[in-house]
């Protein structure tokens, strides 16, 4: 028995150590997992992630790439490669073995693609488009068999509000012909990326991984369906981007690049949340860079943009993502809390490697200043260069609530939407700012408004007929309410759930205050879609004149009239005030019942309503 286990433990070493050997090298993640041929940059590095990977040599031969330089970091898990792509570069897979002492240890089969044609060209959401906003989590399940995982924390919970519900992609697969339907031409939904929190991560602003598909919504694979699908009916796919922090459960925060890789040595130290910090020039060095370098909360490390290599993987993987997932857009979540530096530089390459794309950032604030100094081209007081296209029009949100529920006053109501429009001069471009009555962080404009069905349509008629791209939030064409709970104000859609007894897809069971707004969204919204007054023309707007605001939208010929009064009575006006944007023309015609407006005489306009005429 003494000679068996003695052979025995011979054998382990001989034949088991080698095994254990090889073991000692591994690749957990290499990232970009694959690349496309005939981009601007020819410039791509990869991060490669596993177990003393920075022992190793790379190397490889393909037509057209070369490896740069290689750099190691002082964790040795991580080995950075810097790769030369040539305009020769050939699209195929190839080997990237890792050598030690010129023996190989390890290797990954890597391929570069061939770009799909006119890739650079896309063509970004614009004016022309309606933006319809879904929290995927809380919109439709359709695919039960993935609202838990196995391999994720938090399980499918529909009975509390904070929990997973089991809304997917294939949901909103399923229900394209809706959305299509309704008048809206892009989507864009809440992160999809995983975000395998213990709690609260069904809202998707946690990433814990930059290039997969959170399994609970489905896969990297279904959400290129969900482009495709999409793009079929004319809708575009935007994708939220959150490039300030990840999620505490991100495989980062197990094995650290460096110490530079997450603001404050990786330490939670708490933001100011001041938005004035990025531009107070009274403020001290510290509370200025408190604002930035902070983390959000705890559970949202906050990344440091300064870092070279964490630089050069968001840009990259933000490049990625469009290429692979064909989206029309990008919506960067808690823009100004990202290093401005950073920015400059992200948004200009993105910029230069899809010139018509389009996206937009969000900065919470009813200060167009403050608001309009990241947008490309506007006037600042500093010589800071930014490329990002639009904005969110937080100012013009805040004034539409305030206004409509304000008392009509020469101070106040309506006058406050007229002010901030004036307010115009100060943006890149006005006419692509995203404007919005309300989103997934704010209470639901119908409960905003008082629950007031009128004061609902007010809203919905000015931002669908002002300059900018307008957004609507899911449910909002139902009138959907909310308590300012989140759980209550993402609650799910109607008919989204087997089961469920209401359904606005198809119209069952809703009430007649739901079946008006959902009828009047669609009309709204597809009248919208083939106007060019509306998706391509300027904006003239008058003066506020007891509580009536009267404004225009003009392309050549074509021409829109919006009156809207404020007032709880109805009031009337004189259309010769007007003559010098409505000229000779005599008559408008009514978008929403087509009645005919004689515009040779006064008008009358019922308190508190909305008129929309076609001039001709």
């Amino acid at each position: 028995m003494k000679n068996f286990y003695s052979i025995w433990i011979f054998f382990l070493a001989v034949f088991i150590s080698p095994i254990k050997s090889s073991e000692t090298y591994r690749i957990d993640h290499l990232e970009p997992p694959f690349w496309w041929a005939g981009m601007a940059e020819n410039k791509l590095q990869l991060m490669v992630h596993g177990k003393n990977i920075s022992d190793l040599e790379p190397e490889f031969s393909h037509p057209g790439i070369e490896i740069n330089q290689v750099h190691r970091l002082s964790n040795p898990n991580y080995l950075f490669i810097d790769l030369f792509l040539s305009e020769e570069a050939i699209p195929g897979e190839f080997e990237i073995i890792f050598n030690k002492e010129g023996q190989p240890k390890t290797k990954y089969n890597y391929t570069l693609l061939k770009r799909e044609p006119d890739s650079a060209d896309r063509q970004g959401f614009s004016p022309a488009d309606v933006i319809y906003l879904i929290t995927p989590d809380r919109y439709a399940n359709g695919d039960p068999g993935n609202d838990s995982s196995s391999q994720l924390k938090e399980k499918q919970n529909r009975l509390k509000k904070g929990g997973r519900h089991g809304g997917d992609i294939q949901g909103i697969i399923d229900h394209l012909d809706y959305i299509s339907d309704m008048g809206f031409t892009q989507v864009w939904l809440n992160p999809v990326l995983e975000n395998d929190q213990h709690t609260y991560s069904y809202h998707g602003y946690s990433t814990t991984d930059y290039y997969n598909i959170d399994a609970r919504f489905g896969n990297n694979e279904l959400y290129k369906v969900l482009s495709k699908e999409a793009k079929k009916r004319g809708i575009g796919l935007v994708m939220d981007l959150i490039l300030n922090h990840i999620g505490s459960e991100h495989w980062w925060m197990k094995d650290l690049p460096t110490i530079d890789w997450i603001n404050s040595d990786g330490k939670f130290v708490r933001s100011n949340h001041i938005h004035e910090s990025v531009h107070d020039p009274h403020l001290t060095e510290s509370q200025r860079d408190l604002f930035t370098s902070g983390w959000f909360v705890e559970t949202m490390p906050d990344l440091n943009q300064n870092y070279t290599f964490l630089a050069n993987y968001l840009i990259q993987n933000s490049i990625w993502w469009i290429e692979y997932a064909d989206l029309s857009g990008f919506r960067i979540d808690t823009y100004p809390y990202i290093d401005k530096n950073f920015l400059s530089i992200w948004s200009k390459r993105i910029a230069t490697e899809y010139p018509r794309f389009n996206f937009v950032g969000e900065e919470w604030s009813s200060n167009p200043t403050m608001v309009s100094y990241w947008q490309k081209g506007s006037n600042r007081y500093d010589d800071y260069d930014s490329y990002i296209p639009s904005m969110m029009d937080f100012p013009l949100q805040e004034a539409l609530v305030n206004g409509l529920l304000g008392n009509e006053d020469w101070n106040s109501g309506i006058v406050d939407i007229f002010r901030v429009i004036s307010n115009d001069f100060q943006y890149g471009d006005p006419y692509n700012l995203v404007v919005f009555a309300g989103n997934h962080d704010m209470k639901r404009i119908y409960s905003q408004l008082n629950e007031q069905m009128d004061l609902y349509k007010m809203a919905m008629t000015i931002i669908n007929t002002v300059r900018g791209i307008p957004q609507i939030y899911y449910g909002t064409e139902i009138a959907m309410s909310s308590t300012g709970d989140h759980g209550a104000l993402r609650k799910d859609f109607p008919g989204g759930w087997p089961g469920d007894k209401v359904n606005a897809f198809t119209g069952r069971s809703l009430n007649k205050k739901e079946l008006e707004a959902q009828n009047f969204i669609r009309k709204l919204l597809n009248w919208r879609k083939e106007n060019i007054a509306i998706t391509m023309g300027n904006m003239i707007h008058y003066p506020v004149e007891n509580g009536i605001y009267v404004y225009f939208r003009s392309y050549n010929e074509a021409l829109v009239m919006v009156i809207i009064n404020n007032n709880k009575r109805s009031k009337t006006i004189d259309p010769g005030r007007f003559n010098e944007v409505i000229a000779e023309k005599k008559q408008g015609i009514s978008i929403l019942d087509n009645k005919v407006y004689d515009l040779t005489t006064k008008i009358n306009l019922p308190g508190k309503g909305a008129l929309i005429l076609e001039i001709d």
